[in-house]
């Protein structure tokens, strides 16, 4: 599914926008919760699920090709837990 495909999903329910609309209103959305997750909040969404920022922390790896051990920095993940419902 793509922002396209609810977009015109919005459009199709709604009836009184047009499909400029419904596409801004999808942006608008993304938007809001892209600015929540950098701000460090967390987002749910009832009966889908939610979307958190994560630290995760420096950890040993090893490169694939040489085999040679090398230390990954720390950094910051999207995490994405289904709710109830969707499981």
């Amino acid at each position: 599914m793509t922002k396209a495909d609810l977009a015109r999903a919005i459009y199709d329910r709604h009836g009184g926008i047009s499909n400029q609309e419904a596409q801004r209103i999808v942006d608008i959305i993304f938007e809001t919760m892209k600015n929540r997750l950098l701000a460090g909040d967390e987002v749910r969404i009832v009966g889908f699920g939610s979307l958190e920022v994560v630290a995760r922390r420096s950890r040993r790896g090893r490169n694939p090709v040489t085999g040679e051990d090398i230390q990954l920095p720390e950094r910051r993940a999207l995490v994405f837990r289904p709710s109830r419902s969707m499981k």
